[in-house]
């Protein structure tokens, strides 16, 4: 190679602009690097953001493809966004958000829908107490983010789950004395010996030293006696059943409490009795039992098993093989991984909320920085073929590698030059719900088209070839597009087949209204929370009122907006030119929506209803010329998410060996970054996004360190 050709930067592909493929191209063109990599990123539509994409309609209303929040444990995820923030440097006379502060809010209210024995649903609300720091700072001490780590953390949050649980019971329980303070530094395992020897600890006050004890148990590990540990485990949990059991059926928020509590113990013991503190393969050794079928195993009763609690940690997840609402199921190496962070390794709250849009907040910024850093955008590219170099032409030792990219040009602008994509609302850069027609040649003829739809075609194509047009390609796409954009991968690599066959998507639905009537005026007499557990066909809902102030009403604005979503039942992926599928399927998320309100909305919001139980279609804040009654539904927002890049991905027992790495090097200068990949954190979120499309710059170009990805624990 002449010094001419290694002074030249490596050029780079990436396909697609959801939160992995923007990740990588953050890490690629870090300062550091000093300029190696030239990226090109290639978008099908006028937006980034993938699943995450939001934009701006009529009155500045946000329109998300669904609801997002972002929780205290996305350590990788707040860090990208902290630099971004911090490279922008927004002038706050125009901008209203200057700082990743400002940007995200904590919110540390969740609920969750119980229905009692009684049939009678109640709201459960938590207020989590924030734990130190914020998402995004160095963490200096790892122990929490390790098996044995979580474990000493269970524990503590074990012995608060007890001491809430004797606060419910008679004035003597409550006076024992509390002596969870011992130090048992040298005593640990005697002070276990002693407390065993009484058998079912029959107090509190025995119940509360003995999770103390076990706490310091866990901290000698990963040398802790097993045996002991699950002894003491049944022996406390034992204890506080025979304790609270008398008020489980008469009082809804104690047997809540129990079920929590059971789920921890449960939980403690299933980790001790399978060994996973000393398991080379930690979490990742019970991926082929579900999570219920697992803690059943560990001796859950049936009472934890369908539990609100558990029933919302499947709901948080769209855990739902096929959308089937009678079909949960979620790798259990991953529920537990996913369960411990967001409970144990949370920092400033459990959750947080975006001041905005998810496309203004992320993706806006994001756009906005790295265009600064040189990266140039393609958008209006839909990738039709991943070319792979004839292999009859490979010279002896010569690797596998992609030869050509071909793609389909949606649109092209009047002007020949690049698309401006973001549009100002009260300042703030925002995507639009709809391309920005007057940037478009032959616009008119376009606004038929539906640029993100998997049936959209186009008779301009553009062919990239490597050597010529780039060097690397990341492919960013979801693994439900995989069969239309990489068909000889498919045909030649067993791997991507099997991939392609086990890892699942799910369709989801949500829909948002914006009303007349704030919250607390409908019946909800809590804070603003986000809430889980409900019924079918829309489970889970967050109150967004904050971002009124965000959007751009002229005159009357709302009083309230909410969110709600859910899977929905999903079959195979659609044939390539099913172009009314999506009309099809948005047409039952509206039906569903309709029948929602008027049947299940009141167990929530009492006064939302009439005399009959019907919803009171008036609340809707809606133009002039709406109509009456459910017409003024129209006048709302409701989407299904049908196309295989915006389904949801399910981590189902026995998936997670079929996921590929981003590190893999099976094709020479391609690798593969998304929520789907095998990146430390098999789940479909943001964290797992930006954890893969970390992995993917580190593929390309050894950074970061793999020590520097948060929770990145695989080998």
């Amino acid at each position: 190679m002449s010094d001419e050709s290694a002074s030249q930067p490596t050029r780079v592909a990436i396909i697609g602009g959801g939160c992995a493929a923007v990740t990588t191209a953050w890490e690629l063109t870090q300062p550091h690097l000093g300029g190696a990599f030239e990226v090109t990123v290639y978008q099908q539509g006028w937006r980034l953001g993938g699943k995450g994409a939001s934009g701006r309609a009529a009155d500045g209303r946000i329109e998300e493809h669904g609801l997002h929040l972002w929780m205290g444990h996305y350590d990788n995820a707040f860090l990208l966004m902290r630099q971004c923030y911090a490279e922008l440097q927004r002038d706050p006379d125009w901008c209203p958000l200057v700082d990743w502060t400002d940007a995200f809010k904590p919110d540390p209210t969740c609920a969750l829908m119980d229905q009692g024995p009684d049939g009678v649903w109640r709201r459960m609300v938590a207020h989590f107490p924030p734990f130190d720091g914020n998402p995004g700072d160095p963490r200096e001490d790892w122990l929490p983010q390790t098996v044995t780590g979580y474990l000493v953390r269970s524990a503590g949050l074990l012995r608060s789950l007890l001491v809430s649980a004797r606060a419910m019971l008679d004035e003597q329980h409550a006076a024992e004395a509390d002596e969870t303070d011992q130090d048992f530094s040298d005593s640990v395992l005697g002070f276990v010996t002693d407390l065993l020897r009484y058998g079912q600890l029959a107090t509190f006050g025995g119940i509360l030293q003995a999770a103390a004890a076990l706490e310091a148990l866990f901290s000698l590990a990963p040398s802790f006696p097993r045996e002991i540990a699950q002894k003491l485990i049944d022996a406390m949990r034992a204890g506080a059943q025979s304790l609270l059991d008398p008020l489980l059926d008469g009082d809804a928020e104690c047997r809540y409490l129990w079920e929590v509590i059971d789920t921890v113990c449960t939980t403690i013991r299933g980790v001790v009795i399978f060994g996973l503190a000393t398991d080379p393969r930690g979490f990742d050794a019970l991926d082929d039992y579900d999570t219920r079928e697992w803690l059943a195993l560990c001796g859950a009763s049936e009472r934890t098993l369908n539990s609100t609690f558990v029933r919302g940690l499947y709901d948080l997840a769209f855990a739902y093989e096929d959308g089937d609402y009678e079909r949960p199921r979620i790798a259990a190496g991953q529920g537990l991984r996913g369960g411990f962070r967001m409970f144990m390794a949370y920092r400033g709250a459990l959750f947080w909320k975006m001041q905005g849009g998810m496309g203004d907040v992320v993706f806006a910024p994001l756009y906005e920085a790295l265009k600064a850093r040189g990266v140039r955008f393609e958008f209006f590219h839909r990738l039709e073929n991943v070319g792979l170099a004839d292999e009859a032409t490979l010279a002896e030792g010569d690797s596998m590698h992609v030869a050509s990219l071909d793609f389909s040009v949606q649109a092209r602008t009047c002007t020949g030059g690049e698309y401006q994509p973001l549009v100002d609302v009260k300042g703030l850069p925002c995507w639009p719900a709809e391309p920005l027609w007057e940037q478009l040649d032959n616009a008119e003829a376009l606004r038929q088209r539906r640029f993100e739809d998997i049936s959209d075609r186009s008779d301009q194509q553009l062919h990239l070839e490597v050597g010529r047009d780039f060097d690397l390609v990341v492919l960013g796409v979801s693994v439900g597009s995989i069969p239309y954009v990489a068909p000889e991968i498919l045909a030649r690599d067993q791997r991507w087949r099997d991939m392609v066959t086990h890892l699942k998507t799910v369709q989801t639905q949500c829909f948002q209204v914006w009303m007349n009537e704030d919250l607390e005026a409908l019946g909800w007499p809590h804070p603003s929370a986000n809430v889980s557990g409900f019924v079918e066909p829309f489970d889970s809902w967050a109150d967004m009122s904050h971002l009124i102030d965000t959007e751009d009403w002229q005159d009357r604005p709302p009083a309230s907006i909410v969110y709600f979503c859910n899977v929905m039942p999903t079959g195979p992926l659609p044939a390539a030119d099913d172009a009314h599928l999506k009309d099809r399927e948005t047409e039952k998320v509206f039906a569903n929506a309709v029948q929602f309100l008027n049947r299940d909305v009141g167990h929530m919001w009492p006064d939302a209803v009439d005399g009959n139980g019907s919803f009171r279609w008036e609340l809707l804040h809606a133009p002039e010329g709406s109509g009456d009654g459910e017409a003024r539904m129209r006048s709302q927002f409701w989407i299904a998410n049908t196309n295989p890049s915006d389904r949801y991905v399910l981590c189902l027992p026995g998936t997670p060996r079929y996921r590929i790495s981003p590190l893999d090097r099976t094709y020479d200068n391609l690798t593969i970054t998304g929520d789907w990949t095998n990146c430390g954190f098999n789940f479909g979120c943001v964290e797992a996004a930006v954890m893969s499309g970390r992995l993917a710059a580190h593929a390309c170009s050894n950074s970061p360190p793999l020590e520097d990805i948060f929770g990145y624990d695989h080998p």
